[in-house]
């Protein structure tokens, strides 16, 4: 297909510079060019390699190119870039990217999310720890309900202020709901002073039993690029301990690196993987492609007979991946619990220039779809085989934990063969729902707004 020019002529740009320059009276050209630079860049990148490339609108009002990086981008992009309101395309700034990435910003080291109760008090339910954190240190856990910081009912904007970017120590008041409207208090518990705190994406590897079988259990929350070494020592405990099973939670995954998916699939497929097609990516019709990642040389040596993905609709991106191109190959030996997971079906490429060493441009260029060339799940998101939920405001039980509701049914399968036909089926069925009921609100998760990625 030819491309079609929808970038404004250099000659437009001219006469509005033109324009600026008479009316201040002085050659502000630098200034003027800028201002302007990384916008006409971003829009060039546009044109030859985003996906949707035939969305993009003709910007007739020349003063958009004033916009900041990020204002300019998200106003041309297309409707099918998005979904529930976030554009998948982004800019980051190297300085923020590289914080991120290093953990710069000082934290108690612990996710939670904001629950609200019928009465109106508010809590923080603590969704997990990060190892050798303050917050592990503190003793606080997955689980634990913070009713109150500094001796203070917690607030609706309580997230920032006391989990993603506290500005000092706090005293939090833990507590227990039993019942009724309140909770009761159990302890406080003294935060230390927040430090910058790298997160570990395997937040957890242990074995967990169930009749005759054992199976190892990795809990996974994001695709970093250098998780690979983490991932190797993670299976090798496990082949060490003659698992029968594999259990990976993404329940919190919301993706990030693709290389990092090609790493994680090629370590869990059956050997006889190595050099097949692990993904395709199929980019926009100006561009050669497919392109066709295959799976590598397994790192270790790990006999499994079944393996079980825990999802929710938080799991997305690189997370997806993994599922989606293990399916053709483990057909029935692979299992999905949990809920159908978010449905992203689209990877983004970084571009830089170097004239504008501060951004970092990701935009979508290309489909993702396994070696069957499947990727319609954007609309229902990969559906899974037995369903079942995680309750934020409702009881939250360690990791591992046979109580847990995404974890039980697999439980159930490993003992018997069989998924459960009710939920009075499953281990610890009575404990884990005697208060099913709580009038919990939940008002602020913070892992549905966490950005969805498949980074290249």
């Amino acid at each position: 297909m030819r491309q079609r020019s929808i970038f404004p002529s250099l000659a437009s740009l001219l006469v509005l510079a033109a324009s600026l320059l008479l009316s201040c009276g002085e050659d502000r050209s630098g200034e003027y060019y800028a201002l302007v630079g990384p916008k006409t860049w971003i829009y060039e990148t546009l044109q030859v390699n985003y996906l949707f490339y035939e969305d993009l609108p003709e910007v007739t009002d020349k003063k958009s190119f004033f916009k900041k990086p990020a204002d300019f981008l998200q106003m041309v992009l297309s409707k099918r870039d998005q979904k529930n309101g976030t554009y998948f395309s982004h800019v980051d700034s190297v300085f923020t990217s590289n914080a991120r990435a290093a953990g710069t910003y000082p934290s108690f080291g612990f996710e939670g999310a904001i629950v609200r109760t019928f009465s109106g008090d508010y809590a923080i339910h603590v969704l997990y720890t990060q190892p050798d954190s303050p917050a592990e240190q503190a003793g606080l856990k997955r689980g634990d309900w913070i009713i109150a910081a500094d001796q203070r009912k917690i607030a609706s904007d309580a997230y920032e202020k006391y989990v993603s970017r506290p500005a000092g120590s706090h005293a939090f008041t833990l507590g227990r709901y039993t019942g009724g409207e309140t909770f009761d208090t159990l302890r406080t518990v003294q935060m230390p002073s927040p430090v910058p705190v790298a997160e570990k994406n395997l937040l957890a590897c242990q074995v967990v039993e169930a009749g005759q079988r054992k199976a190892g259990y990795i809990v996974y929350n994001a695709f970093g690029a250098t998780d690979k070494e983490a991932w190797v020592n993670a299976l090798q405990q496990l082949a060490a301990q003659g698992v029968n099973d594999l259990i990976v939670d993404f329940r919190y995954n919301p993706g990030g690196y693709v290389s990092a998916a090609q790493e994680v699939g090629s370590l869990l497929a059956p050997a006889a993987c190595q050099g097949q097609t692990f993904l395709k990516l199929t980019f926009n019709d100006q561009l050669p492609g497919p392109e066709v990642l295959t799976f590598g040389a397994p790192a270790v040596q790990l006999d499994y007979d079944n393996l079980y993905f825990l999802t929710s609709g938080n799991t997305a991106s690189a997370a997806e991946i993994v599922i989606n191109c293990l399916r053709p190959y483990m057909s029935g030996r692979i299992y999905q619990v949990g809920e159908a997971t978010f449905g992203k079906n689209v990877a983004q490429s970084l571009f830089t220039n170097e004239e504008y060493p501060q951004l970092e441009l990701w935009i979508t260029t290309s489909y993702l779809s396994n070696a069957e060339d499947f990727m319609d799940y954007y609309e229902k998101g990969l559906e899974p085989d037995y369903a079942a939920q995680e309750n934020p405001g409702g009881d939250i039980v360690d990791f591992g934990d046979a109580s847990d509701p995404l974890l039980a049914p697999v439980l159930t399968r490993m003992a018997t063969g069989s998924f459960p036909t009710s939920e009075t089926d499953q281990p610890d069925a009575t404990h884990r729902h005697a208060r099913s009921g709580q009038p919990f609100q939940v008002v602020w998760h913070p892992l549905e707004h966490r950005p969805k990625y498949a980074k290249r």
